[in-house]
């Protein structure tokens, strides 16, 4: 039987959109209620308590809109806080995160053997990659290196011009990444700034991020579960904890599709249309 609730997601900023713009091109059929707690942005500087915290409420607040999947959307809120949202609400919903594909992704290629990943400092110091890509490939060669730059840097609307070439090539001749022949992106900001590592290594280096990955993967399980909707029910809601006209301008260049944000003060149980 379909099942008509929405997918929720929910990211520290507006990089998920990348996410729920790649669902919503698999699914398009599905509703979507997105999140981005643009007010604690970057989650990536933030303590492991106030992540876990800030998903909690975020994911309670999609529950209140009877959703009938969460989407952790962010690398660090996935790394730090996927189990957290699952206990707490797995009986309610199917809870996604997105390091779980990509790992898949990575592991299910057997050409690849030496592999760098770059995100944010929570995400990097949490292991969480290097530990689920050994569980499944041992002898998987794995450098990480901590980007915290970059998620501000994107939110700002720089990807893709002279800016983001200078951060990125400063960042990466640190991390001293050599015969690569896998790259994650462990942060759904990054895909932003694909082009550039691109640039930078040529097309002969896999490239793994979580848009086409999450997608398929979600899209998979909801297919399993009998849970994708047969027809589109209502229109998507895109609500953001802090809101300013750039921020505005930058989130439709993140999701290819008709967008308006709604600025909603979780911890104050307000919601303001803009």
């Amino acid at each position: 039987m379909a099942n008509r609730k929405a997918i929720g997601i929910f990211d520290s900023g507006i990089g998920g959109l990348t996410v729920a713009s790649a669902i919503s091109k698999l699914m398009p059929d599905e509703q979507i209620i997105y999140f981005g707690d643009t007010e604690h942005m970057p989650y990536g500087e933030k303590s492991e308590e106030a992540i876990r915290y800030f998903s909690k409420k975020i994911s309670a607040f999609l529950i209140e809109q009877d959703c009938k999947a969460i989407i952790i959307a962010c690398n660090t809120a996935s790394s730090l806080a996927f189990q957290t949202v699952l206990d707490e609400f797995g009986d309610k919903a199917e809870v996604f995160n997105v390091v779980d594909p990509i790992v898949e992704a990575v592991t299910s290629d057997n050409s690849i053997d030496r592999i760098g990943i770059i995100g944010t400092k929570q995400t990097i110091k949490s292991n969480v990659y290097e530990i689920k890509l050994k569980e499944q490939n041992k002898d998987l060669q794995i450098k990480s290196f901590a980007t915290p730059l970059l998620a501000q840097m994107i939110e700002e609307g720089f990807f893709n011009c002279e800016i983001s070439r200078m951060v990125v090539d400063r960042y990466l001749e640190k991390a001293n990444f050599e015969n690569l022949n896998g790259f994650i992106l462990a942060c759904t900001h990054y895909p932003m700034i694909k082009q550039d590592i691109i640039n930078l290594y040529g097309d002969h280096i896999s490239i793994y991020d979580s848009t086409k990955h999450v997608a398929e993967h979600v899209k998979k399980k909801l297919t399993e579960l009998d849970m994708l909707t047969d027809v589109r029910q209502d229109q998507d809601h895109f609500y953001v904890s802090d809101l300013t006209e750039s921020f505005a301008n930058t989130a439709s260049l993140f999701y290819q599709g008709p967008l308006k944000l709604e600025k909603i003060h979780l911890w104050e149980d307000q919601v303001n249309a803009l």
